[in-house]
């Protein structure tokens, strides 16, 4: 998406095009819109001719107030359509804007592939928001947010309409056609509003009574959505997995049946509103129901696209993880479905359905590159590790370190105490010991088998990285050449052997990384403390009670002998 750009040197008499941002991330384009801006303009849809007006209008003047002159000035007189502002401007704007201002506006320069392709205007919120007469078109602007909305879910739904056939012969067919049925019905009614610019009593009558339908195929699939993330969430990796490669077809179609029911539903409450604005200046209530029609919309809007988009990741990862398994020969999607190439086919033509939604809810990392520090012989191909971990990593997640060392299995605790036996008990641990992954990041440091990771894509802990202790860094060799490193978290010591052909500078990288989250919480620190004085604490009430105890039998027995 294009992005205003600082650029102090652009000629104001030459920028044609105004961005006013009237709601958080929304702006009306005003003027000359370049063809390369047209891609991602979003036409104003239901919001009347008169509402139109009425924002213009009113911006006009905000233009005015802003010193903001020539032709310049003269582009408010041409509203074009509404335009969602990126990311990038909106983090720009909240970092108090370093655009350069002229005239009272932010200007700057609209990129496209990387090259300049038209100079505009941007009125930010606040400018726009400190002029008096905003607060007049509020109405105006709540069906400005109704399109967004409608606009923002219609993307999506068009962008993973891809329920092929195949996905729909097992699953529910007489659900996906009562569901088809309901939206077509409103963006039939939605396509007729816009044309007409109004939504005549005869044309709502076509949808009015499909509310109660629309709330019931909404709440059908957000329960299935809800369910399913419920599962997933209850179980343990292994369980997890089970579950989504089990309900893969499910999740897909629920994941659809959720946004296009939120479509229908969007698109009822945006003709609802207009015909509330329309009555809006003879009734001070249906004025006010605008606002709250487009408050309750967003609120739905947000639940659901969260949902779907935590639901759609889990799959979607899953699927990817698959993808890129190098030495997994079988996917039991269901029960029934043995063949391996079957299965492989099913899970490419999932993959293949859902991942342009997954890339719209939650655009994927880019793919890994090898870091800086690598504890690995050099013969080891580093990338099937990095296609894997790919998926694993969250959002903004840095891997700064990959190692491969051996981690010998746990020895018996009463075992361990005896050097003797330890040292019978290497030659055995060597044969025993199992190549490991170590991948540290910023937030934790996963392990895994290479084997189960390559072959199913499993991990055997993350551990975050506060709970880092203490590290430990052998100076020397062992008798087989090898370099140790002992990682003492909150829960658990570890060892890791790295053999002699592993770059040693590499090694103490690794050890250097993690020393950097050595740290003990005061409350661990404090309840320690605790633990050496509860042993005295505990003495003391013992003597104290056990002379209490011998005190009342002497006594007792003073009694009888009274008696």
């Amino acid at each position: 998406m294009s992005d205003p750009t600082p650029n102090s040197d652009i000629d104001s008499t030459t920028a044609s095009t105004v961005l006013t941002e009237v709601l958080p991330g929304v702006a009306v384009v005003f003027g000359e819109v370049p063809e390369e801006l047209k891609l991602d303009l979003i036409d104003f849809g239901l919001v009347s001719a008169a509402d139109r007006m009425q924002i213009s209008t009113v911006l006009a003047s905000i233009g005015n107030t802003t010193t903001v002159a020539g032709n310049l000035g003269n582009a408010f007189a041409s509203v074009q359509g509404l335009y969602r502002i990126s990311d990038a401007t909106q983090a720009l704007l909240k970092a108090g804007g370093t655009l350069a201002i002229k005239d009272g506006a932010n200007l700057g320069a609209v990129f496209a592939n990387g090259k300049i392709v038209a100079q505009a205007r941007l009125i930010p919120l606040t400018a726009a928001s400190a002029a008096q007469t905003v607060a007049a078109i509020g109405p105006a602007l709540a069906m400005v947010a109704l399109q967004m909305q409608l606009s923002e879910v219609t993307g999506l739904v068009r962008t993973n309409i891809a329920l092929t056939s195949q996905v729909l012969t097992t699953i529910r067919h007489g659900q996906w056609a009562e569901l088809t049925a309901l939206v077509a019905a409103v963006d039939h009614a939605v396509d007729q509003a816009r044309e007409v610019g109004s939504v005549p009593t005869s044309l709502w009558d076509t949808v009015a009574g499909k509310r109660a339908d629309l709330l019931k195929q909404l709440d059908l699939y957000r329960l299935n959505v809800g369910n399913h993330i419920r599962q997933i969430h209850r179980l343990d990796t292994h369980g997890r997995r089970e579950y989504l490669e089990t309900n893969a077809e499910a999740i897909l179609f629920d994941a659809n049946a959720l946004l296009s029911s939120v479509k229908a539903w969007t698109g009822y409450q945006a003709l609802h509103a207009a015909r509330a604005r329309a009555a809006g200046p003879e009734d001070a209530g249906e004025a006010r129901l605008v606002d709250t029609i487009a408050r309750d919309t967003r609120t739905k809007l947000d639940s659901a696209l969260a949902e779907t988009t935590s639901l759609v990741d889990s799959l979607t990862r899953e699927l990817r993880i698959i993808a890129e398994l190098p030495g997994r020969d079988t996917l039991p999607l269901t029960g029934k479905r043995k063949d391996s190439t079957a299965a492989r086919q099913t899970s490419a033509r999932l993959l293949e359905a859902i991942e342009p939604l997954a890339d719209a809810l939650h655009p994927p990392a880019p793919p890994l590159e090898a870091p800086g520090i690598a504890c690995a012989p050099k013969s080891l191909d580093l990338e099937p590790y990095l296609r894997i971990l790919r998926w694993f990593l969250e959002d903004g997640e840095t891997l700064r370190v990959l190692g491969f060392p051996d981690q010998p299995d746990a020895l018996d605790p009463v075992s361990a105490i005896f050097s003797g036996v330890k040292e019978k008990l290497a030659a055995v641990m060597d044969k025993a010991a199992a190549k490991t992954l170590v991948a540290v990041t910023d937030r934790r440091v996963i392990t895994a088998k290479t084997t189960a990771f390559l072959e199913q894509g499993e991990i055997s802990q993350a551990i975050p990285i506060d709970r880092v202790r203490y590290v430990r860094a052998a100076t020397t060799q062992d008798e087989s050449g090898r370099l140790a490193i002992d990682l003492i978290t909150r829960d658990e010591n570890i060892r890791w052997l790295f053999h002699a052909e592993i770059d040693n500078t590499q090694v103490d990288a690794l050890a250097a990384v993690l020393a950097e989250s050595m740290t003990i919480p005061d409350v661990e620190r404090d309840e320690l403390r605790r633990r050496r004085y509860a042993p005295i604490e505990a003495g003391k009430k013992g003597e104290s009670t056990g002379t209490r105890s011998t005190e009342a039998t002497e006594s007792e027995v003073m009694t009888r002998d009274a008696e």
